[in-house]
């Protein structure tokens, strides 16, 4: 990815700095895009004139507010919370919760800026929105995560409705705290509104499939990606960083697709396991008894623990970063690719840096960003949110075929995007484009918003 603009976008780029200072990740995320649009603007130069470039990098609403909580020992504690209402152009606010030590604005805005043009690419009536909060989730008591969860949603509540914000999880937020969520919402409202959280439990109206389907369409996009170039995942070792919800899930469709995972990971370390990693052990550690991956070797004597080890050291055919933004960099790149690396489809948001995506690119190897990639589970939170208004249930096989076509259809909208703006093969530039313009195609004729 060359990371080279024109003077214009140079200079947009450079006031949107000014404008959010200190806000690194939310920068780089605003001159990806920015720096793949120089094509786009010699086709569309009324862009330029009706700013906007500059009205979609400024979000309609930034929340920021306290989130006081007592702990089981009855100390105090005082977080920060968040919701960055980015862009309603297409649909209401959609986007994750985020709880986690390292959330700050320039995160949440960063991961509400991507989720625009993630949203777009699903083809869904859904905008674009992050949130989430610095309170840290591991090591807390069911009790003292409920308490939180509730003081949380004692002020998200005020700004979020099926038809204006659908929250839902990411980092930290699972079914344990959509459903604390949820209840608090109904407690202060009165009201039974499904639709204004999605990854609800099935109780309460959830959808099948919705746990599955950040991974499994990561996962489809990719096999279909690798048919481009007559491969697939049959035979293939693939690496996947993370070991939660989306790199779970993620796992599991590579293995019915006759892939075989041979690493994933956790903050902590790594886990080898040549013989394939046992998913229903991963499942139980990390779902069931919340403990840490190391505990995986207790059950598979052969396999190894690599205590701070690096995934991408190891090495694969195809890999998937599934954990976290930034998770690799320029080095990890270069060893992926010494290594006979062929392939890399993002499961998270931004996990691989400018430089390692330039190298990706430079090599000539398949390359798909993540918001792309990772559409798969806002996309199934969609159909959760029409569901919910019909008060209806879709059998898992339904609701994953929608999934699976979604993907197919993203997957062709990136391809064939880049071979028009005479980008062929280039991925990263066909999704930033094809959101990009869906998006200011629509707030052209809804006047200055």
């Amino acid at each position: 990815m060359s990371s080279q603009m024109n003077e214009q976008l140079e200079s947009i780029y450079s006031k949107v700095v000014k404008r959010n200072p200190g806000e690194t990740e939310f920068h780089q995320a605003v001159k990806e895009v920015l720096s793949t649009l120089e094509v786009v603007l010699k086709k569309k130069p009324h862009y330029i004139e009706q700013k906007i470039i500059e009205r979609m990098c400024e979000p309609e609403r930034q929340l920021i507010f306290r989130v006081p909580w007592i702990d089981d020992k009855g100390e105090i504690h005082v977080n920060r919370g968040f919701r960055v209402q980015f862009s309603s152009v297409i649909g209401p606010y959609k986007g994750g919760l985020r709880f986690h030590p390292s959330v700050y604005l320039g995160i949440i805005k960063f991961l509400s800026f991507e989720q625009i043009f993630k949203n777009a690419l699903t083809g869904l009536h859904i905008g674009g929105g992050k949130g989430g909060s610095d309170f840290d989730p591991k090591g807390k008591s069911d009790n003292e995560i409920m308490r939180f969860c509730q003081s949380f949603m004692i002020e998200l509540y005020r700004h979020i409705g099926a038809d204006v914000d659908v929250p839902a999880g990411d980092i930290g937020v699972g079914g344990r705290e959509i459903g604390y969520l949820f209840g608090q919402y109904k407690r202060l409202t009165g009201r039974f509104e499904p639709g204004v959280l999605t990854g609800k439990g099935l109780s309460y109206g959830g959808s099948l499939a919705r746990k599955e389907a950040t991974g499994y369409g990561l996962v489809y996009f990719t096999d279909i990606m690798l048919k481009t170039k007559k491969e697939s995942f049959e035979g293939k070792k693939v690496i996947v960083s993370g070991s939660g919800n989306v790199a779970t899930y993620a796992m599991e469709k590579v293995t019915q697709l006759g892939g075989k995972v041979i690493a994933c990971s956790d903050s902590n370390g790594v886990i080898l396991d040549e013989n394939g990693i046992n998913l229903d052990t991963v499942k139980r550690l990390k779902e069931v008894e919340r403990k840490r991956l190391k505990e995986y070797v207790n059950a598979h004597s052969n396999a190894k623990y690599l205590e701070n080890g690096c995934i991408w050291d190891i090495s694969c055919d195809v890999a998937l970063p599934c954990a976290t933004q930034n998770e690799l960099n320029a080095d990890n790149a270069k060893i992926l690719l010494k290594n006979g690396c062929k392939c890399v489809a993002e499961g998270a948001i931004m996990p691989a840096t400018p430089e390692a995506i330039e190298t990706f690119q430079s090599a000539g190897i398949l390359y798909a960003p993540g918001k792309a990639t990772n559409a798969g589970g806002v996309a199934t939170s969609a159909l959760e949110m029409q569901q919910n208004s019909c008060r209806d249930k879709w059998e898992f096989e339904y609701t994953d075929s929608k999934l699976k076509n979604i993907m197919t259809n993203i997957h062709q909208t990136c391809y064939e995007t880049a071979e028009e703006y005479g980008v062929a093969g280039d991925y990263l530039k066909g999704a930033n484009i094809a959101g990009f313009v869906k998006v200011a195609d629509t707030m052209i004729p809804l006047g200055l918003v």
